[in-house]
Order: structure tokens, then sequence, then C-alpha cells
């Protein structure tokens, strides 16, 4: 029996070949839709469960409870050693600070270097707890003394490579900011790409206070580190969070203990909260997505199957004379669906594994992701094979029960004398709801991606305040120059080069953290923190910033006690006007400095902040960039020339650039990702609206066969005729608008409201959607309504 329900299927999906392909079309795409989204997510929890203690690891995090709370990842530097040593329930602690900036350079024997790097996010100080905690394979070396003396390192094999070429690493030496040998006293494995750890060389810790000083590790006031600690067996989290008060009461002043409060956080959440690329709601809104989408495709399937049952009628009542009951109808039904739906999985892994490099690669250059390797084989793994198989024996059945128990219950009468009608078959109202859901979806994700694509033209659009275009930022030594005015001097003979500041950041810069600061005559900090920067006298011609009053820096001011504050600031202190906090003190970054000037407001690089209290500070000591103002004609020639005399004046050094207008735009690369994101769903659910679109107006026009003949034969035109399909699919797109618009409104509104500048949602949003619904619904009906208005109503007459 089987056999056969397998031999009837195939010859009917080959019977009816356009609307197979139709229905694989759709079910791959919102299959391979889903996939994807499914593959991300199931990537993006992964993340650092591979080790060994993960029930009993945890992370300690801070928060700093200032003008406003500031959530950060860290830790103070002392809090992992008093944790071991003195609580019994701590198994081990461990502390770690990434790399910032760093020169890693590999000596030549002789008193130069043979390579040189520059270092950021994959090598951290640590201690060898650290190897109790994660799981790190180790090559060679011993995990327990590779890093307990200073000036040790462990490093990766790919680093291996990559400092010593295939010479064997262990023993070498590499040198640290030029300042402090290392020496290479282990190798590990390769980090897997699924990790927020990603670190290929590990620092002893107790280099730190070789480089610092010996009161480093002792500061409880700095959040350098990151905390991570590994409980007793049997120990509960809550006894860890229940010690930490007693630590606060101990090492702070009552103030102090009033701002930093410390949380325990599951090492599961590592890449979900604080420092992760994968918060949890955006993961489950990803795996909703991907729902909706294979949803949409299984109303596609349910849509067209329906619209096919009238043709297949007379074969049910033939089955049903000759003995067939309603559940082997059914069993047949359910097996054309199943082979449609494992074409369509077939199609859908392929388009998957098409799209996946496509994916990685986003990831990676987008979301800054170490080499992800989503691939369709980890469909193969235990987890994800199960879900994977329930989410095909869904399909089977959404797309293909209703169908089949459409069918199942023919009268067999009726079917055989071709006297079925659509009410027979379930009408149009079934398929009218199942269209608005499509319309409501499509409507909704076109108005998204237009108001995201809105927000970030104006945001791109913005005036920042200051100069960015054609000025290149370049790093300088992590110790600062002994000179700078030497290098400042050889770059302006450079043709092109127009200005040469040093700073510690530009105007909009990524790093803002908050100072406190007090004004005038008071003692204790304002109610709210300001943002410095430190910058020379050349600062506010480089970035032509206004001076609203006062004067700029003075060349030789030698104790930086100098300083600009902007706009905003003087509000924040209720001063009536700029001009007099001219000449007022103002006690910042542990030091008594006098306000001389204040610069008109520009935007200090948050998007969504407003612009915040700013003060310029001259202190060229803590002058980490040199930024230079370059004539917009040389700038593709002046970059070797800039370049050239860096590496003959600091040969030692690692040259490193980038413009500022390149930096501005990176803070937009959080939205363009989502709008990237948003177009390619809003085009896939364009796609299956479209054949969902067809499935109705196919099974229109079977209903309407002679109601079409008859309104012909009484002398309607073809445009008559077409307005019979327009009236219908118009009431249906308009109900789905009506449905979508403040649904997306609503989400889109509270979306735009973490932005302080942020555009209206006006009407003419709402209109380009209704408007681009209309014209892709004309295109994807007009042909088939058209070839129902223009038949010969002869044909569909004949029978009555």
């Amino acid at each position: 029996m089987f056999s056969n329900y397998l031999t009837v299927s195939l010859r009917n999906l080959w019977r009816n070949k356009a609307v197979s392909a139709i229905s694989i079309a759709g079910l791959s795409v919102g299959l391979a839709s889903g996939l994807v989204l499914f593959l991300l997510v199931n990537y993006m929890f992964s993340f650092d469960r591979y080790h060994p203690h993960m029930d009993r690891s945890y992370w300690i995090v801070t928060d700093v409870k200032q003008e406003r709370t500031m959530e950060t990842d860290a830790a103070p530097r002392p809090l992992a050693d008093v944790l071991r040593r003195n609580y019994a329930f701590v198994e081990s602690a461990v502390r770690l600070e990434t790399f910032f900036g760093r020169t890693i350079s590999v000596p030549d024997g002789r008193g130069r270097f043979l390579k040189k790097f520059n270092e950021a996010r994959n090598i951290c100080y640590t201690e060898p707890q650290y190897f109790d905690l994660f799981g790190v394979e180790w090559v060679s070396g011993n995990p327990k003394t590779a890093l307990a003396a200073p000036n040790t390192i462990v490093i990766s094999e790919r680093y291996a490579r990559k400092y010593f070429d295939n010479a064997p690493p262990m023993g070498r030496t590499l040198r640290l900011d030029n300042r402090t040998n290392l020496t290479v006293t282990g190798i590990i494995k390769d980090p897997p790409p699924n990790t927020q750890l990603r670190y290929d060389a590990f620092v002893s810790y107790a280099t730190i206070p070789v480089l610092e000083s010996k009161q480093a590790l002792e500061d409880w006031k700095g959040l350098q580190a990151m905390c991570f600690v590994l409980l007793r067996d049997g120990v509960p989290a809550e006894q860890l969070s229940n010690a930490i008060p007693g630590i606060r009461r101990k090492y702070y002043s009552p103030n102090d203990a009033a701002i930093f409060d410390f949380h325990v956080l599951p090492l599961d959440e590592l890449n979900h909260q604080r420092s992760g690329m994968a918060p949890r709601p955006i993961s489950y809104a990803l795996i909703a997505v991907g729902l909706l989408l294979v949803m949409a495709a299984c109303i596609n399937f349910v849509n067209l199957a329906t619209a096919q049952a009238l043709k297949r009628s007379k074969e049910v009542g033939v089955r049903k004379a000759i003995g067939s009951t309603r559940w082997q109808l059914i069993v047949q039904f359910l097996t054309e669906t199943a082979l449609l739906t494992l074409a369509a999985v077939m199609l859908a892994l392929l388009l998957t594994q098409l799209c996946l490099p496509l994916v990685n690669r986003t990831l990676a250059e987008q979301v800054d992701m170490l080499n992800p390797t989503i691939s369709i084989l980890d469909l193969a793994k235990p987890k994800p094979l199960v879900w994977f198989s329930g989410l095909i024996t869904l399909v089977i059945l959404l797309a293909g029960l209703y169908p089949a128990l459409l069918q199942a219950r023919f009268n067999p009468t009726l079917a055989l004398k071709g006297k079925l009608t659509t009410h027979q078959i379930g009408g149009l109202s079934i398929r009218r709801a199942l269209i608005v859901v499509q319309f409501t979806l499509t409507q909704f994700f076109v108005l998204s991606v237009l108001v995201i694509m809105v927000q970030l033209r104006h945001m791109q659009q913005t005036d920042w305040g200051f100069r960015k275009e054609s000025i290149l930022a370049v790093w300088l030594p992590r110790d600062g120059l002994a000179q700078p005015h030497v290098l400042r001097d050889r770059w302006l003979r450079v043709a092109g080069v127009e200005q040469v500041s040093f700073c510690s950041d530009p105007p909009a810069s990524p790093y803002n953290r908050p100072s406190p600061f007090s004004y005038h005559t008071h003692t204790q900090p304002e109610s709210f923190e300001t943002r410095v920067r430190a910058a020379d006298e050349n600062y506010v011609a480089t970035f032509r910033l206004s001076l609203v009053a006062g004067r700029n820096f003075l060349s030789n001011d030698t104790t930086s006690r100098e300083v600009l504050v902007n706009e905003t600031l003087v509000r924040r202190l209720g001063v009536a006007s700029p001009q007099e906090v001219i000449g007022k003190r103002m006690h910042v970054k542990d030091a008594d400095r006098v306000i001389v000037g204040v610069v008109k407001d520009f935007r200090n690089g948050d998007t969504r902040a407003p612009v915040l209290p700013i003060t310029l500070v001259y202190d060229l000591t803590h002058c980490q960039m040199a930024t230079l103002a370059i004539n917009p004609m040389h700038t593709e020639t002046v970059g070797k020339a800039i370049e050239g005399t860096w590496n003959e004046l600091l040969p030692e050094e690692v040259y490193r650039s980038r413009y500022i207008s390149d930096l501005i735009n990176s803070f937009y690369e959080t939205e363009r990702l989502l709008a990237g994101l948003v177009q390619a769903l809003s085009l896939i659910a364009i796609l299956i609206g479209c054949l969902g679109l067809y499935g109705l107006v196919t099974f229109m026009a079977e209903s309407k066969t002679k109601e079409i003949g008859v309104r012909k034969v009484l002398g309607a035109d073809t445009l008559q005729l077409l307005w019979l399909f327009g009236r219908e699919f118009g009431k249906l797109l308009v109900l789905g608008f009506l449905i979508a618009a403040p649904l997306g409104w609503w989400l889109m509104s509270n979306w735009l409201q973490g932005y302080t500048y942020h555009i209206e949602i006006g009407w003419w949003l709402f209109a380009s959607t209704i408007g681009l619904t209309v014209l892709t619904t004309v295109l994807t009906v007009s042909r088939q309504a058209l070839k129902a208005a223009i038949a010969n109503p002869v044909n569909s007459l004949r029978t009555d």
C-alpha cells in the first residue's frame, strides 16, 4: 500500500511540476532562513561551554554607581587574590587583563628586532590559576609553573609561528613595549573560535609590578582586571554572593562602598552579558524571527495545496468509492507533503551552506568575532540534530495535515460528479487569514527596514561639531614621546600636512569613562561627571573647534593646569554665561586646574547619548595619539611619507594609523549590521509573501471560474474582471497594514527612544510601506489574474 502511495505521490508531483516547484521553493527559502538564524543562535550559545568546571565557575563584575550606573565586566585587581586566600569555599580564583595597544617585538640578538607587532585583544596578563578554570590544551611547558615568575609568557601554536616562524619557541625571548624581556615558558593549542577568552598569549601577572609599581596590584578603586572564581564542589553561588558585602566593608571607605557594587554571574553568561556580543534577548528574537519565517513558508504550502484540492476531487472520489478510508487518504497526502518537504530540506541545506560563508565573514568583520566556523555540519551534533528533526516533523504536520484532512473528508458523490465547491473544501476564509498574516509580516519588516535606514542616514548626516574629514590619527608609543616636538616638526615638513596635534583621544571617541570633578569653591564632587581629553595647544585648530569664551591653551603651560570645557558642562553647572567660568578653579584628575576657555559643543562619540560634559586638559604626558590634518588634495600620497618619518625617528615602534572619518563610521556598525539583517529578512518575507499570493490567486481563479464566465457573457470587460481580484487582495492588504502599522510603530518608536537624536516616524514611511507592498502584490498576482480574466467563458460554462 505504501508503495502505491509513493508511486501516486511522485506521479502527481510530476504532473503538477509548476505548483510543486513553487511549493518546494517557498518551503526551502523559509527553512533556509530559519536554519541560518538557528545555526547562528546555536553558535552563540556554544561560547565557552567547553571549560571543565562550568557548573561551579563564576565571573565577578562591577557596577559603578555615580551620576549614572556604569556596568562593567571588570573587578579590582586584589579581589581574586583575597578570595582564594581568605575564603575556604573558593577552590581557585584568577584575574586577567587584556592587552590594548601594546608592542611585542622579536629581538635578533644584535640589539635590533626581526619583527614588530602591535597587539590588542589576543594577549592578556594572567596567573597560573587560569589553567585551573579554563579548558586549555598544552603542547609543552608546565601549567603550574609557566606563569609563576615575572617576565614569562605562554603562547599558542599560531602565535609561535607568527613570532618565530618554524624555529623552536620554548626559551626564546620577546620584548614587551621596548621595556622588558619576556621568556617563552609554554606552548598551548590555538583557542577555539567560540570563546570570549580568545587569548593567544598569556603574560605572567607578576610582570605588572615590574612595569608599573609594587603597589599596582593593591588598587581597589581601579577596575583593570576580570575576575573568575571556581567554587568547591557543592558550594552554592549564594555563598560567594553573601561574602561580597564583607569584602566591600573591609577594603572600602563608606563612600566608596556605596559606589562599587559587585555581582556574581555564571560563566556561561560570558557571551551574553556585559562583555558578550550576543545578549539573550537578541538571541531569542532571532529564534522567534526564524520560526515566523518557517511558519510563513508553511502557510504558502497550505495555500498552494488547498488551491489544488478541486483538481484532485475526482481522484479522492474514486479512492473512496473503491474502499479507501479517510485515514488512508490522509497518509497518502501526508506522503506527498513529506516528499515535498524532503526535497525542500535538501534545497534548504544547500541554500544554507551557500549563505553561511557570508554569515561567517560578516561576523568576523562587523562583530569582531574570531574566525567563526558556523557550518551546516553543526546540524549533525546531538542537540541540533534533535531540534532539526523536530522542526522537519513539525513542518510536515503544519504544511500537510490541514490539506490532507480537508481532502480526505470530500463527499465522494459530489467529487465524482464534479459538484464540489469552495465551500466544501473550506472556502476562502482560512486562506484569507493566512494571507493577512503574511501581509502583516511583510509590511512589518518593510516598515522596520525603512525606519532603520532613515535613522542611519540621519545619524551619518549629523553635524559632529568638529572637522572629521582628512584627519589621520597615529597611535603613539605607550610611554609617550621623549621629544614630541621633533616628530611634529618633521611631519609638518611633509607636503600636505597642515596641522599636527597630540592628544589622548579625538573629540569623538569610543572611550568615554566619566571623571568626577569639583568646580570653583566647592570641595565635594559635582552631581554630574565630565569626560576628559588630554590635548595640546594645536588640538582646537586641528579639529576646528570653536571657542565661545576665553582663549586656547598656551604652549608654555608646563604645569598642565589649563583646561577648556564645553558649553554643556557650563549649562550643567547652572552658570548663566560661558564667560563667567573663565579663570575659575576646577579640580579634576586629582589636580587643581583653571578654566581658560569654553568650546562650542561637539559630539563625544556615543551615537545614542546626548552631548556630554567634556573637559580638555593641557597634558602632553597622557597624549597617546597624534592627529594630522591633511590637505584633501594629498590624502592618497601623504600616508607613506608620514609612515616613513615615523620609521626613521622611531624604528623600534610599530606604526599604526586610521582616519578619523573611518573611526566615526565605526560608531554606526551596530546600526549597519541591524539594517543589513532586517533588509535580508524583509526580502525573504516579501519572497515568501509573493509565493503565498500566487497560491491565493490560483485558488481564487479556480473558485471564480464560472462567475468570471457569467460576467463576461453579461458584458463585463477585462478591467472589471481584474477588479474582482484587486478588491479581494486590497482588503487583505489593508487589513494586514492595519495590524502591521501600529505594531511596527510601537516597536520602532521604542527602538528610536534609545537615541537622543532620532527621526520621527512620519506618515510618508507608512505610505512607502503600503506602496511597496501594493507594487509587489500587483506584480505577483497580475499575470494569473489576467489569465483568468481573458479565458474563454465557453470553457468554464460548458458543464452547466
